[in-house]
């Protein structure tokens, strides 16, 4: 049991890892013609916009949150005056009110991609499977939420913290070491993040590489109905 923890969380977050950078800018040299988001709004548009905003507003807080949150060391929270508790209940409160907003609109994305004609016959096995994980992934999320409230003393947050610091300094037999404690929902949700990554350079997921940013700037354009 020992050697699969420390393949699954000391070794597997490298491979996902390289999949992840190396797959993406391949994809990008070789085959840039699917390199976008593939929108289906034009197939269905009834409702898509309102689950399309709640979806990425949720999951881009989220991400961010998880950025900031795991990589941020300790002491610039100590700096800061910010007690692992007082972060646990942030993340909490934040991670719990954005991913109820994502799970509004991914729930009504999944069902449009699975129940609609329409969008079902223009879904490529990969758009099921990725939407699906991502689902799944936000759900044992959320699940985590109640099992962190019994324990706000931010110990499971700081665990969390150095496994991904010692993944990202490139020490994974310590990082496996600290994965050993984690409990089976958490070790779900590390490996099921891990795998989104693998998937990521097949994926419609690819375009978030070309956010467009410029947008923000850009003059609106005027559209004139007849």
């Amino acid at each position: 049991m020992s050697h699969l923890n420390d393949l699954l969380f000391g070794v597997y977050p490298y491979v996902a890892g390289t999949v992840f950078l190396l797959g993406s800018l391949l994809r990008f040299e070789r085959d840039q013609y699917t390199w976008k988001a593939h929108s289906s709004q034009m197939l269905s548009s009834a409702g898509f916009r309102r689950a399309s905003n709640f979806f990425h507003i949720g999951i881009i807080g989220i991400f961010l949150g998880h950025f900031v949150g795991l990589l941020t060391p300790p002491a610039v929270w100590h700096a800061l005056g910010v007690s692992p508790s007082f972060k646990q209940g942030i993340a909490i409160v934040a991670g719990g009110a954005l991913g109820t907003l994502c799970f509004i609109g991914l729930t009504a994305l999944v069902r449009r991609r699975l129940y609609d004609p329409r969008v079902r016959a223009n879904s490529s096995r990969m758009d099921i499977v990725i939407l699906l994980a991502i689902y799944l992934q936000l759900i044992l999320g959320l699940l985590t939420i109640p099992v962190s409230l019994f324990h706000l003393d931010g110990g499971n947050m700081l665990a969390l913290m150095a496994w991904a610091q010692n993944i990202v300094t490139f020490d994974g037999p310590a990082a496996a070491q600290i994965a050993a404690g984690f409990g089976w929902l958490f070790k779900l949700h590390l490996l099921l993040g891990m795998t989104i990554f693998l998937l990521f350079p097949f994926s419609r997921l690819v375009h978030i590489w070309s956010v467009p940013i410029g947008y923000i700037k850009r003059p609106y354009q005027v559209v004139r109905q007849r």
